[in-house]
């Protein structure tokens, strides 16, 4: 009996709810101009697809369309990102937010802009170990692991691989720093040495000085943590240029289709790149799903986004309105267990049972598993370059 008024009383707000507001602004706010520019499309296309499946449903609070709102973060500029911010939270209303994409900006919009407002962001790319201790109120998550892990994960791979001294290069900025610094220690706990430590700066035209200073350190292999069409392109290009180094391994922000596209056949057999993703069942529905929407689900943070924009949806629907605080509230609850699992395509599924006042653990495309505040645990996958194509190498 209890459960049968809970689940009236459900049903009951989403009526209400959907009765008060038919449209409910949603925004997404990535890097579409700056360093990223290239692979941002797909990851806004990817949160697209998880909104658009919730709307056409019909099964969001009784019938409520969502509908997303593009604000560009430019990944670099916090001033831009945050002023984009703002006027998606007061002048477009929107309820939640899929984004930023960039950790230096996802920063800024969180303590400038979203968390004085009480709105929920939810990262798919924002991989600083920093954003773990943000003074969020509840409101930040991410759907993609912390760089914490992913040095842990290169301190196993490069000791897989019998190589035991490496320089390292980042972008100067709250990622690449973060990043590094990850690496780093997992890399010098697990008995590595780093030769070199060096930032480079995004936006030049010549990396032959940064290069050739890497380069005289003496190490054979340099680890790449930078962006795909910035200096992290440029540090490569350079590189072959000079004929320094043996082998490349490349940070999440230096996969994308525009590395090989520039650069070409001369890096095949020299990279080793790891980037979020799994081999699970949900990531080939994904992949299908996005073909048949027009964009590619492979490229970097995709699936992420998807999970991101899954999450806002199911959270509104589990708290029974489209309310800012009602949706940061509901978010660890449709995450994660317990409850039933709810795979990619399976959205209206989710929402039916949570009106129906039961309870959804989302898996989604990545195996969506939320800890600590809001943290996404993840997992990575291991690719090459071969043939002027990227050959994946393994999961971990």
């Amino acid at each position: 009996m209890k459960r049968l008024l809970l689940a009236s009383a459900a049903v009951a707000m989403v009526a209400t709810a959907a009765s008060a507001q038919d449209t409910t602004n949603v925004g997404i706010i990535l890097g579409f101009t700056g360093p990223l520019e290239s692979i941002t499309p797909h990851m806004a296309a990817g949160a697209e697809l998880a909104f658009k499946e919730v709307s056409d449903s019909g099964k969001l609070l009784g019938g409520t369309k969502l509908n997303p709102i593009r604000a560009d973060s430019t990944c670099i500029d916090a001033a831009a990102a945050t002023a984009a911010a703002e006027r998606l939270i007061t002048s477009e209303n929107v309820a939640a937010i899929v984004g930023a994409d960039c950790s230096g900006v996802t920063i800024a919009i969180a303590n400038n802009v979203a968390v004085p407002n009480g709105v929920v962001m939810i990262s798919p790319s924002a991989t600083s170990p920093a954003l773990s201790t943000i003074n969020d109120n509840g409101l930040f998550f991410r759907t993609s692991p912390s760089d914490a892990r992913q040095g842990e994960v290169f301190a196993q791979v490069l000791k897989e691989r019998g190589i035991s001294e490496v320089a390292v290069t980042y972008t100067n900025n709250d990622y690449g720093k973060g990043l590094a610094d990850a690496f780093v220690s997992a890399f010098t706990a697990a008995g590595g040495k780093v030769l070199a430590n060096e930032p480079h700066e995004d936006g030049k035209g010549d990396y032959s000085a940064e290069v050739g200073a890497l380069a005289a350190s003496g190490a054979e292999h340099l680890m790449v943590f930078g962006y795909v069409d910035q200096g992290g392109r440029g540090i490569i290009q350079g590189a072959l240029d000079q004929g320094a180094f043996e082998s490349f391994f490349l940070g999440d922000g230096m996969w994308g289709q525009s590395l090989i596209d520039a650069i070409g056949p001369e890096l095949d057999g020299k990279v080793v790149g790891i980037v979020p993703g799994s081999d699970s069942p949900n990531t080939a529905r994904f992949v299908e799903a996005a073909k048949a929407a027009g964009f590619d689900g492979t490229s970097s943070y995709t699936g992420e986004s998807y999970d991101a924009a899954a999450l806002i949806a199911l959270a509104m629907q589990k708290s029974g309105s489209t309310d800012r605080a009602g949706i940061a509230a509901a978010i660890m609850e449709v995450a994660n267990a317990p409850g039933e699992q709810i795979n990619v395509g399976e959205l209206a599924k989710g929402l039916e049972i949570v009106a129906g006042g039961g309870d959804v653990d989302y898996v989604g495309v990545t195996g969506v598993e939320l800890i600590g505040a809001g943290e996404a645990a993840g997992s990575y996958r291991e690719y090459k370059i071969e043939g002027g194509t990227v050959e994946t190498v393994g999961f971990r």
